[in-house]
């Protein structure tokens, strides 16, 4: 039975959820449609490119499974920062060289402005704090690299990274008994994603773009000079497509993406709102957006509502017996981090995927062999910033406003095939064993 706007929506349980307004539900496709480019997925990435092709004219929907913000764009943690990438910034230069990795990391810087840019011009209130980025060292060795670190961002990037020992973070709010010092980078800001996707959906729909939700597409055959999308109520036929759906993507629709991305899970809890009296005992008072050291990664920040996200990246199954011990592991981590906070309990708890890649980069661009099929994807759990510019790029490429050697190369690597894709669990899961090892 086709799904009406009004029928119950599928929630998540996060925090982001309950921070908004009802979001807008899309009628579903029904019957047969024609327009000049589909795109698959209503995320950053989709919808910015939506955006784009709407405001310049061209007849453009967007499919997605269930409805805006239900994946990745309204599951993650709100950090508009650095990212998209797995490689750092030394193996970016060894990889691309030094002047491709700048462009790179222009790209970045410049992604961050969109979406500020974006805020302000539509005035929406996304609850934005934090001056940058602070990156906290969870052993003494990684924080005795951080002024060669420092100096290094400065002379190949223009960074002016801050150091900040363990007397300046528990001067100015940074306190944990795991925490030996800090590196801040003043680039991004925190935010609600769901406030920012749900009025980037709301552009689109003024610019004159078409959102159907509830409608997965299931196929992807070529007709002629046009591709046919299958969904469970009709098709949509369109001369260009994009790929938008990032770690939520169908590996089928089309078959090129089976094997060629890696979804990985992260979680999010978010405690009660924290009294003053709390936050001093803790001694953690500051509003910047802060990540560890390790590459099995936590991330956290102070809400605006004083309230606490903490999150973790790890999981693999999504079974519940394997969310229960993510979520176990989660808490414990946050027990042994902020000790002071042990017994406040989470108000609200859920998981997302982030979307890896096997060469570690994203691909803007359009697929080889594929004629007019497009794909914006691969943000390594930094999607706010580079998929919303990636989105406009990805348009631009369809409107033939800009070409491929316009974008850095790091973006112009199609992704390549995972060796034996059905044992991508596997390789994570020594991936995490040898991660676990390193981080000690």
């Amino acid at each position: 039975m086709p799904q009406s706007r009004t029928e119950a929506r599928r929630t998540i349980g996060s925090y982001w959820e309950a921070s908004v307004p009802q979001v807008k539900l899309d009628r579903q496709l029904i019957g047969n449609a024609l327009f000049d480019v589909a795109i698959i997925g209503a995320g950053f990435a989709g919808l910015s490119a939506a955006l784009r092709l709407a405001q310049a004219g061209v007849s453009v929907c967007v499919l997605e499974a269930e409805h805006v913000g239900y994946g990745a764009s309204g599951r993650n943690g709100g950090f508009c920062c650095l990212g998209g990438t797995k490689l750092d910034e030394r193996r970016l230069i060894k990889k691309f060289g030094l002047e491709e990795a700048r462009r790179f990391v222009a790209y970045q810087v410049a992604g961050v402005n969109l979406v500020a840019q974006r805020l302000d011009s539509w005035g929406v209130d996304a609850d934005r704090h934090s001056n940058g980025e602070i990156y906290l060292a969870h052993r003494r060795k990684d924080f005795a690299g951080f002024q060669a670190e420092a100096a290094f961002l400065k002379e190949n990037f223009g960074i002016k990274a801050r150091v900040l020992s363990k007397t300046d973070l528990d001067a100015e709010g940074y306190g944990g008994p795991t925490f030996h010092g800090g590196l801040q980078v003043p680039y991004g800001f925190a935010l609600n994603p769901m406030a920012y996707v749900q009025a980037l959906a709301d552009q689109v729909r003024r610019a004159g773009g078409k959102i159907f939700g509830k409608s997965p597409v299931t196929g992807m055959t070529r007709d002629n000079d046009r591709w046919q999308l299958e969904t469970e109520h009709g098709f949509i036929r369109a001369r260009k497509v994009v790929l938008a759906g990032n770690g939520y993507a169908r590996e089928d629709a089309p078959k090129w993406l089976h094997g060629r991305t890696l979804p990985v899970m992260s979680s999010i809890l978010v405690t009660r709102p924290l009294s003053e009296g709390e936050l001093a005992t803790q001694g953690w008072t500051s509003d910047t957006m802060a990540a560890d050291t390790r590459n099995l990664l936590h991330y956290f920040r102070l809400l605006p509502d004083r309230r606490f996200l903490f999150g973790t990246r790890g999981g693999i199954f999504e079974n519940a017996q394997s969310l229960t011990a993510m979520y176990k592991r989660a808490r414990s981590d946050f027990d042994e981090m902020f000790p002071a906070w042990a017994g406040i309990e989470a108000e609200h708890s859920w998981y997302g995927h982030v979307c890896l890649a096997r060469n570690l980069t994203p691909f803007v661009g359009e697929v080889p062999g594929l004629g007019g099929v497009y794909a914006a994807m691969g943000w390594h759990g930094s999607g706010i910033a580079m998929a919303s510019i990636s989105g406009e790029k990805v348009a631009g490429l369809i409107l033939g406003k800009l070409q491929p050697e316009d974008l850095p190369v790091a973006l112009r690597r199609p992704f390549a095939r995972f060796p034996l894709p059905s044992l991508r669990k596997l390789y994570l899961q020594g991936a995490y064993w040898w991660y676990g090892w390193q981080d000690r």
